[in-house]
């Protein structure tokens, strides 16, 4: 990583550096890489291993403690917690709740997923969504699981919109093409299903 974006993406500035300065001396790493992480991925690091080791340096450097003192930050527990709650309330950002999962669904159905419905730009436009809307992107596969549903429910809409829009002797015609009457097959005899 050059220094040109460590100085832009990880320099501490202003209520950061007092918002750091007031945790104790063993988390103030920990803390500011959650709070420049956040600010610039828009969700939490996944743990120690997630920030570069340039970024730890450099912001170690800032707070001017050993890059060990990482190693002690508990990645779980009521510290982290505490930590996480700190810089999303600093941050303008609050958790995603189950309505919030609901609306983005909703959101991706109808409007984003009518022109576009391939997975990884989907997904994209739903992380875009949270941010824009200042909530914490949940868990990765509860992300995933918002965009199924959400191109799950476009296919639905799509094909209720072209349904809709056939006549009834249309739709009566294809029905037919597809039923197959009880007394014409018989399920025991598997010549049928070749």
């Amino acid at each position: 990583m050059n220094l040109g974006d460590l100085v832009e993406h990880w320099t501490l500035v202003g209520a950061e550096q007092d918002l750091v300065a007031a945790k104790h001396r063993d988390t103030q790493l920990g803390f500011a890489l959650l709070l420049k992480f956040y600010g610039r991925f828009g969700r939490f690091p996944r743990g120690r291993a997630e920030p570069h080791d340039d970024v730890v340096e450099f912001v170690a450097r800032q707070l001017g403690v050993d890059v060990g003192s990482l190693g002690f930050y508990e990645w779980a527990g009521r510290t982290i917690k505490r930590h996480r709650a700190e810089v999303r309330a600093h941050l303008g950002f609050r958790e995603c709740m189950v309505a919030d999962a609901e609306k983005l669904t909703d959101w991706l159905a109808g409007d984003y997923a009518q022109k576009e419905r391939r997975f990884e730009l989907a997904k994209d436009a739903v992380l875009a969504e949270l941010r824009a809307r200042s909530i914490e992107p949940p868990t990765p596969d509860r992300v995933d699981k918002i965009v199924r549903s959400g191109l799950h429910q476009a296919e639905k809409i799509l094909t209720e919109q072209i349904a809709g829009r056939l006549s009834s002797d249309v739709r009566a015609r294809l029905l037919s093409l597809v039923a197959v009457a009880d007394t014409d097959v018989d399920d025991a005899d598997p010549s049928v299903w070749r």
